[in-house]
């Protein structure tokens, strides 16, 4: 094995966020990505939602009672969570340090208020945020869905309407205009992301040891003149 895919598979992984308004396609854009980069994972959050006809407990959320999830929330289970439209949503700790120790991103779906505990706790996370091309396109989508009361679906847009003003607060923004497009843009965040100096010390490290002498050097030491 090289020395480069060894270091990789060494490497911790790393938290992806990402946020956006209902209804912008954040939850399709999120499974092609998982489908199509190599060690990404989407965190499987634990809600109190009922299941809906066409969801699995453990793949689509982890479905639990309002009273097991605040018993979990006052032991400190929760690397974020948060109450969404009567609803509450968390991401458990224990299961994302695991798969992050074992050198898979971890891309977490999660609204602005998840967000923010995220940033907190852990801020050398990715922050992505997804837009969507305007109101009108929202509300569309929406629409399309078919799974919105109008009392709903007008609590969803006014809910939108905050959230959108969250973008200054992400590292990278995607307008999901189209899912290609967006897809290949989220794409090129999350591997660039791995290149990171930070995150590839050890791999340098190991590559600058192979060569005579190099390991005696100081990375602050002057260059020799020419």
């Amino acid at each position: 094995m090289s020395t480069r895919a060894s270091g990789e598979n060494e490497q911790r992984g790393n938290l992806v966020v990402f946020s956006a308004p209902s209804g912008t396609g954040k939850t399709t854009l999120a499974r092609r990505l998982v489908a199509s980069v190599p060690r990404l994972r989407v965190s499987v959050s634990y809600t109190t939602r009922p299941r809906r006809r066409d969801e699995q407990d453990g793949i689509d959320y982890h479905f639990v009672d309002r009273d097991t999830f605040a018993a979990m929330a006052g032991d400190d289970e929760f690397l974020e969570w948060a109450e969404i439209y009567g609803h509450l949503y968390g991401t458990g700790r224990q299961a994302t340090e695991e798969i992050l120790a074992g050198g898979s991103d971890l891309l977490l779906v999660i609204d602005v208020q998840g967000a923010s505990w995220v940033r907190k706790r852990a801020p050398r996370a990715t922050f992505i945020f997804l837009l969507p091309p305007d109101y009108q396109a929202l509300l569309q989508r929406l629409r399309r869905r078919g799974t919105e009361s109008s009392g709903t679906e007008a609590e969803r847009l006014l809910v939108a309407r905050d959230e959108i003003r969250a973008w200054k607060e992400y590292d990278f923004l995607i307008v999901n205009d189209d899912l290609e497009t967006s897809l290949r843009a989220a794409k090129v965040v999350i591997l660039a992301d791995r290149q990171r100096r930070s995150r590839m010390e050890s791999v340098a490290e190991r590559v600058v040891a192979t060569f005579p002498g190099a390991g005696a050097v100081s990375s602050d030491s002057p260059r020799s003149p020419e």
